[in-house]
């Protein structure tokens, strides 16, 4: 018989073409801002960053384990997260690993990760990784049903939707992205400045931005530098967006022979240190800027060093003041506070509104943390009543066991003579000889009391909302005591 031929032409419908390309151009610029390119305002994490950190921390690659090769570590997250390209995800990691590029770097990296020259990080295959200690700060507790889960790309396994964070990171390492029609500039801050932002909000709920700056008085960069201008950084911390002037820190010292030299040992954040000396050069060749002598890279491990000479006649400050004019020593931050809140709407975001948001998500991670723990607690006691239970009638247990044909039998025969649960009748089943000793017993019997004492307190948290802030603003303290970094921006 012939093959039976269905009309496709009926699946077909006529559309308008600007209604199709708008929702298809719609669907693809949600899919840029959610899935790629703006970070979630809860742990500050793209999606790229946070599968990274999710794979090596489920791998066991934390900060006390040996390294991995670096193609290990993107082959994994490749694999199983994040169906891109393998030069995207090792990029994004590179940039985890430099101490010039993250305030708080969240992998450990070992190899040539790249430098401020702009030299690029060596091959995945010769650098090696692991998790740094502070980045498993935002990984704590996440087996422990606090963030919600999504099936990855392929539907073979979950993946978080987003991490833990006990580090408010969006504000931390900062973050910037080119979404589709908008972008997102956020600079990096010290942590024990946010962690005290953070308590004093906790504190008092109705305190303004320019209360808040008492505690947080502005960006802290990774490569130091200075800033400008307090009441603009006002405007633009209770905005969300504005304008921050960098400046490189440049000390103008006298030599044995009374000419001068500029010595700088800092500078502006995201600034390429071969490419400003090139720039200086260009400049002094031009004869844009007069008086300079010689100019030299003296940077290596210790810091870095850029020295220029000046000619016995010249103006230091007033050649200074060119250098901050013509070049990258001096440089504008905008900050545009844009980050994903609920996972799916991009908002501008204040200063405050970030604090805020960052408590909100604690809150909720640390009451569903204790409700797991509630119930493992439960779960525990329940098994410590059936054991002891059983070791107050224990010749009466051992005789029904013996008497039952198998397993299955002496379960239901404990659960119908003594009245035990299944759980309970299986651990009793599990249970060994060593349980009968005078001192085994006594363990259980302590083990019940302490878990009586621990659901007790749980309990009381879940009932007393303002217990969990105090929890949060515990672990801010402990943050600050395990990472006690001074400012380096000033």
């Amino acid at each position: 018989m012939p093959e039976e031929k269905t009309d496709k032409k009926e699946n077909i419908k006529d559309r308008e073409i600007t209604a199709e390309l708008k929702e298809s151009y719609l669907d693809y610029a949600m899919s840029v801002i959610v899935s790629r390119a703006l970070p979630d305002v809860r742990d500050g994490m793209k999606p790229v960053q946070r599968r990274i950190l999710w794979a090596m921390w489920d791998s066991g690659l934390t900060h006390s384990a040996k390294f991995k090769k670096s193609a290990n570590v993107v082959g994994e997250v490749l694999g199983k997260y994040h169906p891109h390209g393998d030069l995207a995800v090792y990029d994004a990691m590179a940039r985890m690993a430099q101490d010039f590029s993250l305030r708080y770097p969240l992998v450990d990296g070992q190899g040539n990760w790249g430098s401020i020259d702009g030299d690029s990080p060596a091959a995945m295959r010769y650098t090696e990784a692991r998790l740094s200690k502070i980045a498993e700060e935002m990984l704590t507790d996440i087996e422990k049903e606090t963030v919600d889960w999504q099936p990855n790309y392929d539907a073979t396994r979950d993946e978080p939707k987003f991490l833990p964070a006990k580090l408010p990171n969006l504000l931390l390492n900062g973050a910037s992205g080119i979404a589709v029609g908008m972008t997102t500039s956020i600079p990096p801050h010290n942590l024990n400045e946010v962690a005290d932002a953070t308590a004093y909000l906790i504190d008092h709920p109705d305190a303004s931005v320019k209360e808040l700056m008492e505690f947080l008085p502005g960006p802290d960069f990774p490569t130091g530098g200075i800033i400008y201008d307090k009441k603009a950084m006002e405007e633009a911390y209770a905005t969300g967006k504005g304008s921050i002037t960098m400046r490189a820190k440049a000390d103008i010292e006298e030599r044995k022979s009374g000419a001068f030299q500029i010595v700088v040992t800092e500078i502006p954040f995201q600034v390429n240190k071969s490419d400003l000396i090139t720039k200086i050069a260009e400049l002094v060749t031009e004869k844009r800027v007069e008086g300079i002598k010689d100019l030299r890279d003296e940077s290596d491990r210790e810091g870095l060093r850029i020295v220029i000479d000046l000619k016995t006649d010249a103006a230091p400050q007033k050649i200074l003041n060119q250098l901050y004019e013509y070049t990258e020593l001096q440089k504008n931050f905008y900050l545009n506070m844009l980050a994903l809140t609920d996972g799916i709407q991009p908002q501008i975001l204040s200063l405050k509104e970030v604090l805020a948001a960052h408590i909100e998500h604690r809150k909720i991670v640390i009451r569903r943390r204790t409700e797991f723990d509630l119930r493992k607690a439960k779960e525990r006691e329940h098994i410590l009543e059936g054991l002891a239970k059983a070791l107050d009638s224990i010749d009466k247990v051992i005789a029904t066991i013996k008497k039952s044909k198998d397993r299955e039998d002496a379960k239901a025969n404990l659960m119908k003579i003594f009245k035990f649960t299944a759980l309970q009748a299986d651990a009793i089943l599990e249970m060994r000889l060593q349980t009968l000793a005078a001192l085994e017993r006594r363990k259980i019997e302590e083990e019940l009391a302490e878990k009586r004492k621990l659901i007790a307190e749980l309990e009381l948290i879940l009932k007393q909302p303002k217990r969990i802030l105090v929890m949060i603003k515990d672990d801010l303290a402990l943050l600050q005591k395990n990472f006690p970094e001074g400012r380096r921006t000033f």
